[in-house]
């Protein structure tokens, strides 16, 4: 504790500016600043929540390469990007960093808007190895000498679009660094000792000096060359005996490793070696440790992965009694598996954030995580469909957005019965454009055979579930928000029949409210507010968004004077631009405006904030429809 107090008290982190100050500290510091940023970025997390456990863990990861590497001339490429709090706070934002993920504040996630540093914008899996081949190409077209590194994480080799990317590097086999962010393993004490020295010989610069001049000569001479190629057998055979590293050997991409990710030193003289050696795409293997620094992260990484506000002290969140839309999903299908033994479900890399850990629990034998890789769910949920299996796919909308040819080629096509229980539809909040699940409604409901529902109570996503179990006509895909139902209790042991297609009215009013699924508490303050000004309100609520119950909506239009549609997603190819397109042609001008964002990618903050900006309050909504009364003389 001593040491920790010292630390504090020299408030290394309030000497850095910029990144020329880092570069001026002495090594032996950098520990010291290590602590610092990781107490910087828990009092900032513990307020505006956020991705705490992998950013504790790669702190001293990001001191060293910001330390070796000339950065922002060297470009070093975030795989995500939700670990880069660390790697903000070192590249001009210290001050800023208390806005991270608030409305107009820094972004939680890398933007090229935000700073020079910041190479490319990501916040979805295993692009970065892509990126940086892609990077080191346009370098060497263009003549230029900066390096790139490319920080990926052990998760996002689950992924599918690495390999191909790592297909390309070996081919081309640019100069170029990947650091693969290891946090889920462990190496025992002996062989990570003996990987750690044999790592230090190959790096060296005489090994390399050697190695470069024996191939030259070698390729020279005759039967040299099946010399050389003897010898690399030799040397991928004596490392693969004690590295973990031959996969990547075998592509061509040459492996360092493993590594403690904790040691700054270490990483910077590896770091500085390898930038000598000129012969093609390397790999290092760093062994990190998620939360580190803060033990509830390390305790509870998947807890801390992404966390709201929680107390510092205690790593406790506050506590909840409402029931959320995933948690509704999951123990609804997991009730369902006690009973159909052709229910399966499945999910990429997001067990916890959609609910299933209880289907797990129920039907183990039935429950598979396939890593981050929506588009083999997808594919593999279909040949489950094909074998007389009830496949359910639970994954984040703008997740699913990557396997958009999967839904049309490998389900929509056969028309497969396969459900998709499409999580954190519409807005999500903080976690900005690269998370928020706005294109689900337009990419869903033009896929021929699919069904596409919207709830808007958690009872009714419990009906729908049990109507998907026991569909074998086709795909359904059924689409809610992020966050808790309007319901604080649900029975699971009791279903109601549910009948798609069919949309409910409420009222008689002279304005008519088309909405769906989840925005119903919306339309129902608006509907408020125009009473309070003597004007009734129309309701008619979609929960099947396709297919639509033109019979349901003409009918209420042609008794209104106007209407209106609401939905939680883009007015361009959304529900309100196609009813305005099936309706009959006198109807249409009826038709004053649809509540939706506009063609654009929408920003980070809470989700009301982000509602306020775009114009989409309840208040400015029936002000809307009142100003368009006068002007027409309705009212």
């Amino acid at each position: 504790m001593g040491r920790a107090k010292v630390f504090y008290m020299k408030k290394i982190l309030d000497s850095i500016t910029s990144i020329k100050d880092l570069r001026s500290l002495p090594v032996k510091e950098l520990p010291a600043l290590a602590t610092e940023l990781r107490g910087t970025i828990i009092d900032v997390v513990s307020q505006n929540g956020g991705h705490l456990a992998s950013s504790l863990g790669v702190v001293d990861l990001t001191i060293a390469l910001h330390y070796s590497f000339n950065t922002p001339f060297d470009r070093i490429i975030w795989d995500v990007g939700h670990q880069t709090y660390a790697h903000k706070i070192l590249t001009g934002r210290k001050d800023l960093f208390p806005t991270i993920r608030r409305h107009h504040g820094l972004s939680g996630f890398p933007k090229v808007s935000e700073s020079p540093f910041d190479t490319y914008d990501t916040g979805h899996s295993s692009t970065s190895m892509s990126l940086a081949v892609g990077e080191a190409v346009a370098r060497d077209l263009k003549h230029e000498k900066h390096a790139v590194i490319a920080v990926i994480g052990d998760g996002s080799l689950t992924g599918g679009l690495c390999y191909e990317a790592m297909n390309q590097i070996g081919h081309v086999k640019k100069e170029m660094i990947i650091i693969l962010n290891d946090n889920e393993h462990s190496i025992s004490p002996n062989v990570g000792a003996i990987a750690q020295y044999l790592t230090k010989i190959i790096s060296g610069s005489f090994y390399n000096k050697v190695r470069r001049r024996y191939s030259n000569f070698l390729k020279k001479v005759p039967k040299g060359k099946q010399v050389w190629d003897f010898f690399k057998k030799v040397e991928l055979r004596t490392k693969g005996l004690i590295l973990p590293g031959q996969v990547f050997e075998e592509f061509g991409i040459r492996y360092f490793g493993p590594v403690d990710g904790h040691n700054i030193e270490g990483m910077i003289m590896l770091f500085d070696r390898l930038k000598k050696i000129n012969n093609g795409p390397k790999i290092v293997h760093v062994i990190t440790k998620k939360g580190t620094g803060y033990l509830p992260a390390e305790k509870h990484p998947s807890k801390f992965h992404g966390i709201g506000p929680f107390d510092k002290t205690t790593g406790i969140t506050a506590a909840s009694v409402k029931i959320g839309w995933s948690e509704v999903a999951g123990k609804t299908l997991a009730r369902i598996s006690e009973k159909n033994r052709s229910v399966c479900a499945i999910t990429a890399a997001m067990k916890d954030g959609t609910g299933l850990s209880d289907f797990e629990k129920a039907a183990p034998g039935r429950f598979f995580d396939v890593g981050i890789a929506e588009e083999h769910a997808v594919v593999f949920a279909s040949a489950l469909a094909k074998n007389g299996f009830r496949p359910f796919v639970a994954i984040y909308s703008t997740f699913l957005q990557r396997a958009y040819d999967q839904l049309i080629h490998d389900v929509g096509i056969m028309n497969l019965p396969v459900t998709f229980l499409i999580d954190r539809a519409g807005i999500v909040g903080e976690d900005g454009e690269t998370h928020h699940g706005l294109f689900d409604i337009g990419f869903i409901r033009n896929i021929p055979n699919f069904l596409l529902f919207s709830p808007s109570t958690g009872e009714e996503l419990k009906d729908m579930i049990h109507f998907a179990a026991s569909y074998g006509k086709g795909p359904i895909a059924i689409r809610y928000p992020r966050g808790a139902v309007p319901e604080t209790t649900i029975s699971f042991l009791r279903h109601s029949i549910f009948s798609p297609g069919v949309a409910f009215e409420c009222g008689t009013g002279s304005v008519a409210l088309v909405v769906s699924g989840d925005m119903i508490p919306y339309a129902e303050s608006v509907a408020a507010l125009l009473e309070a000004q003597g004007l009734s309100s129309t309701i008619i609520k979609l929960v099947t968004l396709k297919p639509l119950d033109m019979k349901c909506i003409s009918s209420a239009v042609h008794r209104t004077k106007c209407f209106i549609t609401i939905e939680n997603g883009y007015i361009s190819g959304g529900i309100g631009e196609e009813i305005v397109s099936l309706l009959p042609g006198e109807l249409r001008g009826r038709h004053i405006f649809s509540v939706g964002f506009p063609d654009k990618f929408i920003t980070h903050g809470k989700s009301a904030e982000i509602f306020e900006e775009y114009g989409l309050s309840p208040d400015r909504t029936s002000e809307r429809i009142l100003a368009w009364l006068d002007r027409s003389g309705g009212r």
